[in-house]
């Protein structure tokens, strides 16, 4: 009941935000560059950016999700190294592990980490066995789907994203794990519902 009511107060305010009109005004979210658009998909070059995230060994996306996620809320609100609340951000990222991956049901749930700590936010409480994780620039190819993300319809987006890449020729740079992002999970109106799934690409001109 408690995870519960911790993920429906983050998103409750990012819908708020939302509903506002511009998610942009009030969340920040990573920086990127448009590298290529299409119909279906796009490419974006994102910046260098810091996460903090929380490794969950679950059975499904939805499981994983929440339990991750309610170790990441603790975090931003007061459960670290400076005892300080930190800003909400968007997306949440959950990398799924796919049939290959070495590290069988690991699931990994992030958050982003504002850009005002210059890459080096307060460390997480050890019992919440959280770590800071930096990411370079990369590539990374997006397909946009509305409605809730879950584990009835994760898997039909990410193989779409990848049959898509696969007939432009593009490189999938990992095949061990995917991710699906959350913008606004909490909107009880499907079709502004906002996730994404994100995927590591290069062979792209001369930036990816």
């Amino acid at each position: 009941m408690e995870t519960a009511m911790l993920h429906f107060l983050y998103y409750l305010f990012i819908a708020v935000c939302w509903c506002s009109g511009n998610i942009l005004q009030a969340i920040e979210l990573p920086n990127y560059t448009v590298i290529l658009s299409q119909s279906d998909f796009q490419i974006r070059l994102y910046n260098e950016s810091t996460w903090v995230s929380a490794r969950v060994s679950g059975t499904s996306f939805d499981q994983s999700y929440r339990n991750g996620f309610q170790r990441l809320y603790q975090y931003i609100h007061g459960a670290n190294s400076n005892s300080s609340k930190i800003a909400f951000t968007a997306p949440a990222l959950t990398s799924v592990p796919s049939s290959s991956s070495p590290s069988g049901n690991a699931y990994i749930v992030r958050i982003f980490i504002s850009t005002r700590f210059h890459g080096k936010p307060p460390l997480p409480n050890p019992e919440l066995k959280l770590w800071i994780e930096k990411w370079k620039s990369r590539c990374i190819a997006v397909r946009k789907f509305s409605g809730y993300a879950n584990d009835h319809n994760i898997n039909k987006e990410i193989e779409a994203l990848v049959t898509t890449l696969n007939k432009q020729s593009i490189t999938i740079q990992d095949t061990t794990s995917y991710i699906i992002a959350n913008y606004n999970a909490s909107s009880h109106n499907t079709t502004q519902r906002l996730n994404e799934v994100w995927i590591n690409v290069s062979g792209i001109g001369t930036q990816c």
